[in-house]
């Protein structure tokens, strides 16, 4: 997984890019929390991830929860056909 932060005013889009699985998940992790621990709003743009595993799907609820506690915006954007089945998914057990 590869990634690149914007700036754009207060806002921060996160372009993830390749596989999201166990093993790369602490860096997804330690890339988006922070910035909403820190108030921007993020936005997730998913448009480049060819597979998401359920530790992926975790990172997401944190990301939701923790911008929900700071009062700020967690959106997902641009989210590609193999990602959108796994949330797809994942929502039924939800």
């Amino acid at each position: 997984m590869t990634y690149k932060v914007e700036e754009i005013d207060n806002k921060r889009i996160v372009h993830l890019d390749g596989e999201i699985d166990m093993e790369v998940a602490d860096k997804a992790r330690n890339t988006i929390l922070p910035l909403i621990e820190a108030g921007h709003e993020v936005h997730l743009n998913l448009s480049k991830v060819e597979y998401m595993d359920s530790s992926g799907i975790s990172i997401l609820i944190e990301s939701k929860k923790l911008s929900e506690q700071k009062n700020t915006k967690f959106e997902l954007v641009d989210i590609s056909k193999p990602v959108e089945k796994v949330i797809a998914m994942a929502k039924k057990f939800l």
